[in-house]
């Protein structure tokens, strides 16, 4: 059957729609959509294939599907938003604004610790039991009593799924309501962009089913690896580094990977990691940001200052990136330290497992998003198909001019 895209491309971008198109013919895309907005407009707005593993859905212009840590973007915004106004401040102690976090030695880690991976709580102390992700308080008061993992602020480590129960707690304590809820009255809501943290149950029929990846299982070492049991090593820090798939299992156990395309996975808030959004929706909060309408400049600035060490490896993605050991985190969000994101090193956002990704680069007044539903390597370095929508985009853009 022959794939028809649907939507719009300015002239100038007609590689992306040829990329988008390639996306699908060789690099296994289900259903997808793009979008880009150059200079406050809608360059590209593309959407194809299908919703479902079926082929009786096909993929729609609101089509919503689950874009794994784009999350924490979202999640990250909701905290600088409250940075922006005054209320949260970054090098404030955690405990100022949840007392309960103070337990097990955690009194002085700041708050910029949490946004930037370096707080040493990738899992909680204590094994959770199934379908705990769907209790907040559970989860929050789990991470509570949990002492770090390493010495706070001495690495850094991607807090895969306690990133969104941490940094959201202090948004709820300071709000008086959840990330999903304040998300969606604060910025999604007034400029009608469809991102969701928290699905109302009305939506659920417009969320795509993810579908698993064509690519071959982890090799039987690695996954062997991953399935060693994890205790708590002593130092915390040497046993992490001496296993280092541990790190990843720790980080990613609790993650319910076999719910995701059910409702209550849908409906809850886990904000690391469940997010349903179109592109569009994303695209159009991330241009807000590059535009210096959600945030104050300064604001902005502090956001994008890189976090992390020179040539400092990540104790949970090293080895799983195309970027070797290092990551370089700002706080809350990915730095375009690799282009990933294009030609501007200072460009920002997040990606997801599976290959959604996202980003703003206000120095070109650009932003990006790209969601799909057929999981495929995402940053293992596998998965191209964002990269080469991210080419081209940028090479459309250069010979604009």
């Amino acid at each position: 059957m022959t794939l028809r895209v649907h939507g719009t491309c300015a002239p100038e971008f007609a590689e992306v729609r040829e990329e988008f198109e390639r996306n699908f013919a060789e690099r296994d895309d289900l259903g997808a959509s793009v979008a880009a907005v150059v200079d406050g407009e809608f360059a590209v707005d593309l959407w194809a294939g299908d919703a479902d593993l079926t082929g009786t859905r096909p993929w729609q212009r609101d089509t919503l599907v689950n874009v794994y840590s784009v999350t924490k973007g979202m999640t990250a915004l909701c905290a600088h938003l409250l940075v922006d106004r005054g209320e949260l401040d970054l090098d404030a102690p955690v405990a100022r604004y949840w007392p309960e976090f103070a337990r097990e030695g955690k009194s002085d880690i700041p708050v910029r610790w949490l946004l930037s991976h370096r707080a040493g709580i990738i899992a909680p102390g204590e094994p959770l039991p199934p379908g705990a992700l769907y209790d907040w308080e559970r989860v929050t008061d789990a991470l509570a009593a949990t002492a770090p993992w390493w010495k706070p602020g001495s690495r850094q480590g991607y807090h895969a799924v306690t990133f969104g129960f941490l940094v959201g707690e202090v948004v709820r304590r300071i709000t008086g309501v959840s990330v999903g809820t304040f998300l969606r009255a604060e910025v999604t809501g007034p400029l009608g962009a469809d991102v969701h943290i928290g699905t109302p149950e009305s939506e659920h029929g417009r969320c795509a089913d993810l579908a698993p990846a064509l690519s071959p299982p982890a090799p039987a070492k690695e996954q062997a690896l991953a399935d060693q049991p994890f205790g708590a090593p002593e130092p915390p820090v040497r046993g992490i580094d001496d296993h280092p798939m541990a790190a990843v299992t720790m980080a990613m156990r609790y993650l319910p990977i076999s719910d995701v395309n059910g409702p209550a996975y849908r409906a809850a808030e886990i904000p690391s990691v469940n997010a349903h959004a179109t592109a569009r929706g994303l695209a159009t909060v991330y241009a807000e940001l590059a535009a210096g309408r959600l945030l104050r400049a300064d604001t902005l600035e502090r956001l994008r200052t890189l976090q992390s060490e020179p040539d400092e490896p990540d104790l949970v993605l090293r080895g799983l990136t195309p970027f070797g050991e290092n990551w370089p985190w700002a706080l809350g969000y990915m730095l375009n330290q690799y282009g990933q994101a294009g030609s501007n090193p200072r460009a920002f956002g997040h990606g997801g497992m599976g290959g959604s990704y996202t980003f703003a680069d206000p120095e070109n007044g650009v932003a990006y998003a790209y969601v799909m539903n057929r999981m495929g390597g995402g940053t293992s370095g596998e998965d191209l198909r964002s990269i080469h929508l991210v080419g081209a985009l940028y090479r459309g853009l250069h010979a604009r001019g």
